[in-house]
């Protein structure tokens, strides 16, 4: 009796996924010859749709309104096309005469680089004599005729004229395919374009009908998306073809208009396609001029250009990139070369960038965006504890200098510091990371805590911050920075004449760290923040009663320590009255759990962000100057 074995379902799942993108890939391949037009189509018609809804709103009618954006469309392309075809023949009858120049400068880069380019020259002279047209007069064995008395007879041998039904079959045979799947694209771009509303209801009933709300949203959002991104895009590739062509026009480049097109179409293949058109344009300059002053100054006139649109214009018209990351990009043009051709790697970068949009908005293509798109496939608070758990704070250290240039450093504690300890916290309440770990993300934090709060010297490099096992990681860095100020002789750098402010934590001992964080922000905006220890509060004897503007208790747990809290706030406001004493929850973003809205009894504020206690502590500490906070 024979046992069948079954597949496992994780193997058998893995296994379908395997052969469904494997035939995806031969469907891409060996169906391009259907898939191009098709998708070129559909590119062209994000592209005009602006127009067709401008003619509707004129008054067209919707039939009318595409037939009249196509034949533009249409217009535009075969005006641009001639043009480039009667350039490109004028510039190769024109190629021979420069023949001499290319000479001459191939001589002289060869005396530069030690005779290295005369397997460049040997081909170089052979492309002018094939461009020249100029018959061969030397003789051949095969143009001989062997006589009786004289040896060899040379003879030479001319193909008879074409006929003008040859010159037409050859010339149809070489565009016929391209006008071939131009026709086609054009007639599914019309269709496309009458049944737009069609295929958007198609597509919500496939993506999801049961919500018909947010994928209408979904899908009328890409759509317009993607429309202002090519058109966007076709705006700009086309300004830079003409500030281009005007800018060699000026130089003296001949072809300049080619020149212009070549870089506006090649300029949609990512990172080189204008580079391809500006080394090719400074290869004509060069062997144009005698000099070299011509192709210089071309090389220069598209450098300057690409900085210009690309640093300034782009940013401005659709932000600094399309969305997707710098290696998808390149992926991508590798890719869709490969399956596509020249016609893939222009449309490369539209392509995954349909492919990102779609996986926002569709579940199941969820993971395209995360490994395509620009948008970080960490949170900043998960970003900083993974990075804490590899003991890489240099990096935490940097990102967080660069929030602080945008974002107050109360902010960036409520954004990313603070959920980041709570990451920590639960992770190792669930026995998730060792004490090892532990210890890792505690010196992290601490370096990063360092380097934020206290004032930068020139004179001294940010240094690697150690936790010794066992000791509190808020006490250490609180007895750290009392050691600093004592050494510096500016204890804090207050204000003088400032109500006190105390700051307790109820402790845990990441209650403790975030009290420790909470006083050294205080300090940074010249307040005179102290942490104390819950026991050490009863031995603050000497501080007057009403030197004691604030009492804060912190806590990161507030369901696990309202007992606590509660006690201690009875005792803080027998001790001191005319104190305000606020109690500080430190929300967690990653818990369901609903956090308390209720100020505890004997609190006279509840707050839940460092950002809130700071503007409420400078109000009352500078009686209503809130200037700190501008």
């Amino acid at each position: 009796m024979l046992k069948s074995r079954l597949v496992p379902p994780d193997t058998a799942l893995q296994l379908s996924n395997i052969t469904g993108a494997a035939a995806m890939l031969a469907l891409l391949y060996f169906g391009r010859e259907v898939l191009i037009p098709i998708t070129l189509a559909i590119m062209l018609s994000l592209l005009i749709a602006p127009l067709v809804r401008a003619n509707r709103r004129v008054g067209f009618g919707h039939t009318s309104s595409v037939v009249v954006a196509v034949l533009v469309l249409m217009l535009g392309l075969g005006m641009v096309g001639l043009v480039i075809g009667a350039q490109v023949v004028r510039m190769g009858s024109s190629l021979p005469q420069y023949e001499a120049t290319v000479r001459d400068k191939l001589v002289m880069l060869d005396q530069m680089t030690v005779g290295k380019l005369d397997d460049v020259a040997g081909p170089a002279n052979r492309v002018f004599r094939w461009l020249s047209d100029e018959p061969s007069t030397a003789p051949s064995p095969a143009n001989s005729i062997v006589t009786p008395g004289n040896g060899r007879l040379q003879v030479e041998v001319h193909q008879p004229p074409a006929r003008p039904i040859q010159i037409i079959s050859r010339f149809a045979s070489g565009i016929g395919g391209p006008l071939g799947t131009m026709g086609i694209v054009f007639v599914v771009l019309i269709f496309v374009l009458l049944e737009h509303e069609a295929l958007r209801d198609r597509l919500i009933s496939v993506i999801g009908k049961n919500d018909l709300r947010a994928t209408t949203l979904a899908v009328n959002d890409a759509g317009e998306r993607l429309s202002r991104f090519f058109l966007s895009q076709f705006a700009v590739n086309g300004g830079v073809g003409i500030l281009v062509g005007l800018g060699l026009a000026l130089i003296g480049l001949p072809h300049a208009f080619l020149w212009g097109s070549m870089a506006a179409i090649l300029r949609f293949v990512p990172y080189v396609g204008l580079w391809i058109a500006a080394i090719a344009a400074t290869a004509l300059a060069a062997a144009i001029s005698p000099t070299w002053t011509m192709a210089i100054m071309t090389l220069i006139l598209f450098g300057a250009i690409e900085v210009v649109v690309s640093q300034l214009v782009e940013p401005k018209l659709y932000g600094h990139t399309t969305g997707l990351s710098p290696l998808a990009v390149v992926i991508a043009a590798i890719f869709w070369g490969w399956i596509w051709g020249p016609v893939g790697l222009v449309l490369s970068t539209p392509l995954t960038l349909c492919l990102v949009v779609a996986g926002r908005y569709i579940q199941p293509l969820h993971i395209l965006e995360v490994l395509l798109g620009e948008v970080p496939a960490l949170t900043l608070p998960e970003n900083f504890y993974q990075r804490s758990l590899s003991g890489d704070s240099q990096e935490i250290i940097q990102g967080a200098r660069s929030y602080v240039k945008r974002k107050s450093p109360a902010a960036y504690c409520d954004a990313v510091l603070l959920p980041a300890l709570h990451l920590a916290r639960m992770d190792f309440a669930d026995r998730a990371i060792t004490r090892t770990e532990q210890i890792k993300v505690g010196s992290a934090m601490s370096a990063v805590v360092q380097a934020l709060t206290e004032t930068p010297r020139f004179w001294r490099r940010t240094k690697g911050y150690s936790v010794i096992e066992g000791v509190n990681v808020g006490r250490q860095l609180r007895e750290q920075r009392e050691r600093e100020s004592r050494k510096l002789a500016q204890p804090g750098q207050v204000v003088p004449g400032d109500k006190l402010i105390l700051a307790a934590g109820l402790g845990s001992v990441v209650d403790e760290i975030a009290t420790e964080i909470l006083v050294r922000i205080m300090r940074m905006q010249k307040m005179d923040g102290r942490h104390l220890a819950l026991d050490e509060l009863d031995m603050a004897h000497e501080l007057a009663p009403g030197q004691v503007g604030v009492i804060c208790f912190v806590t990161m747990q507030p369901e696990q320590h309202r007992d606590k809290l509660d006690a201690v706030l009875a005792h803080v406001k027998r001790q001191w009255p005319q104190a305000e004493v606020w109690a500080v929850f430190i929300p967690n973003p990653f818990e369901t759990i609903p956090q308390p809205q209720t100020t505890p009894a004997g609190a006279d504020q509840l707050l839940t962000s460092y950002e809130a206690v700071m503007a409420k502590a400078l109000v009352l500490t500078r009686e209503g100057d809130v200037s700190a906070l501008l």
